[in-house]
Parts: C-alpha cells; sequence; structure tokens
C-alpha cells in the first residue's frame, strides 16, 4: 500500500529584515567517505511547506521514501542501512567503516571500482558514509539514470566478491585516514577520549572509524560476517529524491530490489545502554601540538523520540539561544561583555537512536586560565536559567527557522540525507514533517525546564585540552 503524505502548500513571507539575519547566520554542511556526526543537530534545514513525499514498503520489507521535485531533471538516490557502528560485535570497532569501503570492490556482475567509474561517465556523482546508527550510499545523476543506479546498488547489495588482496588493502587505506582524521589531530584524539568518557558501556563510546588496535585485526571474516547480518532489503531504506514519480520509483524498486530476499535472521536491534551516571566525570588532554587550549563539556541527554519531540525541540532550541551564534547568549556574556573567550558555542546531536550529547566549547582568551573560561561557563548558564529566555530572541530565532525552511527546498541532498537519518535513527516520515511545527511550538518556560533537568553536573564530562607543558593555574 502506498502512503502518500502531503502538506498544503503555503507561501512564506521572508522580509527584507529576515534575509538580512539569515546572511549574518549562515548553516553549512558536509559529506564524505567517513563522516562523524554532526555535534549539531541541523534543525533549522527541515521540511519545507510543499515537500511532497510518499512511502511505501516492498514484499520483501524494503521501505521506500520517494521526494518529489521537479524544477531539474536530477535524481538523488540513496540506500540506507539500519547498521552502523554502534552495532558492531565488540572487539570489532570500525568493520562497519570498513565494510562500507569493501563495498566499492568487484561484485558478481561489476569489476572493482566499476560502479564509480560508471556513475561518473553517466555525469554523476557517488559516495558512501557510515556513522553510529546507520551506513549510506548515495549517486546523485540525471533522472533517467535512476534504473542503472538501483541496478548497481542492488547489485551490491548481494553480490559483494572480496578477495585476500582487498582486504589488506583496504585495511591500510583505514588505517591511514585514522592516522591523518584522528591521531594526526589532537582535538580528533581529546573528543574521542571525551565521548569514551561520556559512554561507559554503550557503543557510542567507541570511535566510528574503530580503535587502531582492533583495526589492525579486522579480517574477511568479520567484514562479510557483518555484511551478510545486516546488509538485507528488510534492514535497509530507499530514499529517492528529486524529478521522480512514485509509480516510476515503484516499478524500479520492484523490478531491481524487490527480488532480493529479505534477511529472516536479522536480529533485532538490541544495544547494550547507559547505566545511571550519577557523578560528574573529568579528563584532561595533553599534546604539544596543540595550538588553542579549550574547554569542552557534554551532558547525556534524550535524543528526538518517535511522536514525542518536544522535549528534543525544547533542547534544540536551548543550544541555539545558548551558543547558535553571534547574538547568542554565552557570545554575549563571554565573548563581548567580559572578554574573557574568544569563542563559544552550544551544540544538540538530536537525530540519534539512543541518548546523545549537549555539548558546549569555550575557547579561552589570550592569558585566560581554562579553570577561569570554565568557571565563567558556570555562572553564566546559572544566570541564564535564571533570568529566563529573551522572548524577543526566541521569537527571532524561530523566525529565522522558518525563513531557513524556504531555502532547505533547494538541496534535494539535503532533505534526502534529512530523511534517510531520521528514519535510521527510529524516526518516522511523520516525526520529520512535523519537526519544524513542534519547533515552533516551543514556549520560553518549556526551555529553562529542559535546561534545568538536562544541564545538571552528575550527567556531564567536563575535558580541558591543553598543551603537554600546561598546567592549571
Amino acid at each position: 500500500m502506498i502512503h502518500r503524505i502531503t502538506r498544503a502548500a503555503a507561501v512564506i513571507a521572508v522580509t527584507m529584515a529576515t534575509q538580512s539575519m539569515l546572511q549574518q547566520t549562515g548553516v553549512s554542511s558536509g559529506i564524505g567517505s567517513f563522516v562523524r556526526p554532526a555535534m549539531a543537530d541541523t534543525g533549522q534545514v527541515q521540511l519545507v511547506a510543499s515537500d511532497l513525499v510518499t512511502t511505501f514498503q516492498l514484499e520483501n520489507g524494503m521501505q521506500v521514501v520517494v521526494i518529489e521535485d521537479h524544477r531539474a531533471p536530477v535524481v538523488q538516490h540513496m540506500v540506507w542501512y539500519r547498521a552502523g557502528s554502534a552495532d558492531e560485535p565488540i572487539g570489532e570497532s570500525g568493520v562497519a567503516h570498513f565494510l562500507e569501503h569493501l563495498l566499492f570492490k568487484a561484485t558478481d556482475n561489476l569489476e572493482s571500482g566499476e560502479l564509480s567509474a560508471t556513475v561518473a561517465a553517466n555525469g554523476g556523482r557517488d559516495n558512501a558514509f557510515t556513522s553510529y546508527d546507520y551506513t549510506a550510499y548515495f549517486q546523485r545523476v540525471a533522472a533517467d539514470r535512476l534504473g542503472l543506479m538501483m541496478e548497481m546498488e542492488s547489485d551490491r547489495m548481494v553480490n559483494i566478491r572480496l578477495t585476500p588482496r582487498d582486504i589488506e588493502t583496504e585495511r591500510e587505506v583505514i588505517l591511514e585516514e585514522r592516522n591523518q582524521r584522528t591521531d594526526s589531530e589532537p582535538r580528533a584524539l581529546f573528543r574521542e577520549q571525551l565521548n569514551a568518557a561520556q559512554f561507559l558501556n554503550h557503543r557510542y563510546g567507541q570511535p566510528i572509524i574503530g580503535w587502531r588496535h582492533e583495526m589492525e585485526e579486522l579480517s574477511m571474516e568479520d567484514a562479510l560476517s557483518f555484511y551478510d547480518t545486516y546488509y538485507a532489503p528488510n534492514n535497509a531504506i530507499l530514499v529517492v529524491s528529486g524529478d521522480v514519480t512514485p509509480d516510476n520509483v515503484r516499478a524500479l524498486a520492484e523490478e531491481h530490489y524487490g527480488k532480493i530476499p529479505a534477511n529472516v535472521n536479522l536480529p533485532v536491534r538490541e544495544r547494550t545502554q547507559e547505566p545511571p551516571q550519577s557523578a560528574a566525570r573529568r579528563l584532561t588532554f595533553k599534546d604539544p601540538r596543540v595550538a588553542q587550549p579549550y574547554v569542552q563539556r557534554s551532558y547525556l541527554v534524550p535524543s528526538r523520540q518517535s511522536g514525542a519531540q518536544e522535549e528534543a525541540a525544547a533542547l534544540y532550541l536551548l543550544a541555539e539561544l545558548l551558543g547558535g551564534g553571534s547574538t547568542s547568549f554565552l557570545t554575549n556574556a563571554l565573548q563581548f561583555d567580559q572578554q574573557l573567550a574568544v569563542y563559544t558555542g552550544a551544540f544538540y546531536s538530536g537525530v540519534s537512536l539512543d541518548d546523545t550529547t549537549f555539548n558546549f566549547l569555550v575557547v579561552p582568551g589570550a592569558d585566560v586560565s581554562l579553570e577561569a573560561a570554565e568557571a565563567a561557563l558556570d555562572e553564566t548558564l546559572v544566570r541564564f536559567i535564571e533570568e529566563g529566555v529573551d522572548e524577543q530572541q526566541l521569537e527571532r530565532l524561530k523566525l529565522q527557522l522558518r525563513a531557513s525552511e524556504i531555502y532547505a527546498r533547494d538541496n534535494v541532498d539535503g532533505i534526502a540525507n534529512r530523511y534517510g537519518r531520521a528514519l535510521t535513527s527510529g524516526l518516522t516520515v511523520e516525526d520529520v514533517q512535523a519537526w519544524p511545527r513542534i519547533l515552533q511550538s516551543v514556549t520560553a518556560d518549556e526551555i529553562i525546564a529542559a535546561a534545568k533537568k538536562s544541564l545538571r553536573p552528575e550527567v556531564s564530562v567536563t575535558g580541558w585540552m591543553m598543551k603537554e607543558e600546561e598546567v592549571s593555574q
């Protein structure tokens, strides 16, 4: 049965003043073959009023989402698997990302590298990315090439053919990737340790790319076991956005994906959970390569929950009000008024299958110690809660969110990603569509209530990153 979800077309007036505000608060995003989840939930780039979304399910259990946009003859084809680094077996950290690399090797019908070469020859681009809760593969091509993309993507869902040489070479590739992106970057190593301190029992505490000593031991058996377990149509979501119709997508999906049998042994997605955190945790990271010391703090908080996103919406707005830009509370207090910091930020990672984090970052100014910066952060948070939310600031923020929904309509890549991330993280199409409305409905009192509930010391981890020779003042 096809389930079509429409939203009444609406014209939202965007004044010149709104455009000016948006120019000062631009939003950017990036994507690559290995992507860590962004610290900030991109809630300000959500479904616009005129989006037309159709959903249905193939007989083998594969979920299909079609997002129509007929303004240009292009299409984004994505397959999302409900399997990421948090689903890896203990001792095999990095195998989800490792397998992502290996899926660009040969299949029964394609030579190694032929899929990407074919996409490029047809004027398109392709890539893949791994996160905690999902692994996704995509191609962006002319709309009349959609069938070819499905033919190749469905082939590697079941027909991957690996050699010992593939394992050896790609293992070296991911180790070098870790060298470049983590081991050579003190900030990445610091974040890795902070994350591990926040999540003692949950798999979110391991790096997506993996711990080096476990990456070095990843084998063909490890990769194929993960592949055979999770790469199946009943564990996948097909998202197609652009110049397509639901009937055309359905016909092609049934032709290419519908013939693949479901994995009847697909495991229930159960994970070890965090025990109640009842004590604040601290760490100090020292490295001679550190150019700029800073303080970072994370709190364990709820993520967006299907059918009950109100608390997450309050947390998202809280992050924006506290540290979302040049007019935020922390920026005004620590950078402009007290001149103690050169940068402040607050971030909420709301799209997550399990509990997530709310983060603060304070980079102190010259001659300001990390201890003083942390104390100023604490004092400012207390003052924010005591004073309450500035209603005018909240309304300006909501106006920016409404306007940014219009601009998001021009990005078929972003729209497809938004649905894929949400659906692989326990949300529904209806949840994605409801999110902008819920953001607009949050009150100042609800934001303060969320701050009091979530920003408690006993669920926090505070980290200091400093040069090797620095000592506390």
